[in-house]
């Protein structure tokens, strides 16, 4: 019985650990990271994505204000729903056209706390990558986060919803709202750089075919395993934070 329940709860831990071990192991050390780098938009474009992204930026710090009142005993959970964010953006994966990409991992926390809490612990997982490991930059902050901590946690948080209830199957919901979201973000971020640098000849369409090649498409096999992660780590909450996640209205009580 002990070592059936050792293998219980620390089975789905183990696969995430792979998993991980396999993006740190996989990185290059010269990589080309999604995240739009520092300095690269124009000064016009980076100051119009940090308007566009400040109102959710706001609305999520009183969100979470607001979460943390009601259920203080969350305070953990939510911790651990930014680290698990943290982790996951953090592995920088060849893609095959020689690029590099990375897992996002804001489904999760965006189903458990709503996407505008997700917009403010993603927002400080960018934080800590532009100050830390020069993943991404200030200057590029709004238009980063606009994509990886607004719409992202949007779709996430919607398509969950929707899947359900239409299925009645949480796994098949977090696994597509992690898939989804992931794809969408990247898509959103080859839109981006193309509206700053349309092509010379086939204007905006043509350059957004162009970084959607290198960032969006060599995503799906990615987002699969994203959307793998996200499931194990779902499970894993579910058999052991049961009561936080009642609370949450995560699952029934």
């Amino acid at each position: 019985m002990i070592k059936s329940s050792h293998a219980k709860r620390y089975g789905p831990l183990g696969a995430i650990a792979l998993l991980t071990a396999y993006g740190v192991i996989a990185s290059p050390l010269p990589a080309f990271a999604m995240h739009i780098s520092e300095g690269f938009l124009p000064w016009g474009w980076a100051l119009g994505w940090w308007l566009a992204f400040l109102p959710f930026l706001g609305g999520g710090l009183w969100a979470v204000r607001g979460r943390l009142n009601e259920h203080p005993e969350s305070r953990v959970l939510l911790a651990l729903v930014g680290a698990f964010a943290f982790v996951l953006s953090s592995l920088k994966i060849p893609s095959v056209t020689g690029s590099c990409s990375h897992p996002m991992g804001v489904a999760l926390g965006a189903t458990l706390f709503g996407p505008l809490v997700m917009t403010v612990l993603g927002t400080g997982v960018l934080l800590f990558q532009a100050l830390l490991i020069a993943h991404g930059g200030l200057t590029t902050l709004g238009a980063n986060g606009f994509a990886m901590a607004v719409v992202a946690p949007w779709v996430a948080w919607g398509t969950y919803q929707v899947l359900k209830r239409l299925t009645q199957r949480q796994g098949i919901a977090l696994f597509a709202a992690a898939v989804l979201s992931n794809l969408v973000a990247y898509s959103l971020t080859a839109l981006q750089l193309a509206l700053a640098f349309p092509d010379s000849n086939g204007g905006v369409a043509l350059s957004f075919s162009k970084f959607a090649a290198l960032f969006a498409i060599t995503q799906i096999p990615l987002a699969i395993s994203e959307g793998f992660l996200t499931v194990l780590m779902g499970n894993w909450l579910m058999t052991y934070c049961p009561e936080e996640l009642k609370a949450l209205q995560w699952i029934r009580g």
